[in-house]
């Protein structure tokens, strides 16, 4: 353990990850944690294989043509007098929102992929037995997630577009931060955070029956992988120094900056507008004038929104303080998050499609409580 990860339980040690010799240490195979043994125990429950048609079948038929994925409304661009002026056209309408939601599932897509790498390097660097085994189950899932997502998307749209610069940055940024901490708070509560978010929005909005279903079966898994964050932050915040709680603070901040201000931005979406005859200038120009400060406030009051699961994600944690909250405030009603308890969005959701998942794994077994993914 070094005192760049900030480690405050031994069950988060963790070693370089070249430094294997670590891992034959004696005592280190009678020290395992007990504290992910029911996630652990938990992934039969919601095991699901994106390649078995009784799981999901990614062959049904959706017109893609004449049916948009989502509403028009969930198209910020449409919003602007130059764009629904450019495209007013309804088919042509339709094939810009699909093409919009194809940018959104692709970097859906590259965040699996970026959070498969991320749990696998945690396998090479955690020395508690219990925490590698976790890192380890989840590594499997995120892999099913990259091979769903690659198949709903090369059924709807064929290929994927690239990741977006922002995004693509913050991943490699916190797949290659040596230190844990910066891997933890930036994957497993910020993306994973985001992941749930926008997965619970699309959950709710999407046209698509195989597209819902995708997104529940794999919030099934995520709402796991999100408390894998928690309990790091339940054993580590509360025995941070006023220096490292300051690190880790800034840290999260400049994850969810980085998040807020370029997922969604028209610049990560230039090539949308030019193959819309589209000029990307004039719509960033367009997309400013709409999109305040005031309008980023009121949208955030939805449940849903997926910025506003990240802001509670880290209230949660403690990792907000008097240093940052008037950051956060400008978008959240902190207040009005402390009230809300502990449940997220997406936790309904995962668990009603836990109990699908059972009847599918156990129709003749009996099966353990599905209120993990809220504890």
């Amino acid at each position: 353990m070094t005192d760049k990860n900030i480690t405050k339980d031994a069950m988060y040690d963790a070693v370089a990850p070249d430094d294997f010799e670590s891992m034959l240490e004696l005592d280190r195979y009678n020290n395992r944690s007990t504290a992910f043994d029911k996630i652990i125990s938990a992934t039969h429950d919601h095991f699901w294989d994106p390649l078995d048609k009784a799981y999901i079948d990614f062959d049904e038929p959706f017109d893609m043509e004449n049916q948009a994925l989502v509403p028009e409304d969930m198209v910020i661009a449409l919003s602007t007098d130059y764009v629904s002026n450019h495209l007013s056209d309804p088919k042509q309408r339709i094939r810009f929102i699909n093409q919009s939601v194809l940018r959104n599932f692709s970097s859906i897509l590259h965040g699996e992929q970026g959070a498969l790498n991320l749990s696998a390097s945690l396998c090479h660097v955690l020395k508690d037995q219990g925490a590698q085994e976790y890192a380890a189950n989840q590594t499997r899932e995120e892999a099913r997630h990259v091979t769903a997502f690659a198949k709903y998307i090369k059924a709807r749209w064929g290929k994927p577009v690239e990741c977006g610069p922002a995004l693509k940055a913050l991943l490699v940024e916190i797949i290659g931060a040596p230190e844990v901490y910066k891997k933890i708070i930036g994957m497993q509560m910020l993306v994973e955070g985001l992941a749930m978010g926008a997965f619970a929005t699309f959950f709710n909005k999407i046209n698509d029956p195989t597209g819902k279903k995708l997104l529940q079966l794999v919030m099934t898994d995520e709402a796991f992988h999100h408390k894998f964050g928690k309990i790091w932050a339940d054993r580590t915040v509360p025995k941070l120094s006023p220096e490292e709680h300051a690190i880790i603070e800034d840290w999260a901040a400049h994850c969810f900056q980085t998040l807020l201000f370029n997922l969604v931005s028209p610049h990560q979406q230039l090539d949308l507008y030019a193959e819309f005859g589209l000029d990307p200038d004039k719509v960033v120009e367009e997309y400013g004038k709409i999109m305040t400060d005031d309008v980023r406030r009121e949208n955030m009051k939805e449940q849903t929104n997926i910025f506003r699961v990240l802001v509670k994600t880290l209230l949660n944690a403690g990792i907000i303080t008097d240093r940052t909250k008037a950051f956060y405030a400008m978008y959240v009603d902190l207040e009005e998050l402390k009230g809300e308890g502990e449940r997220m969005v997406g936790d309904d959701i995962a668990e009603e499609g836990i109990r699908h998942l059972q009847a599918i794994n156990f129709k003749n077994r009996p099966v353990s409580a599905v209120g993990i993914a809220a504890e």
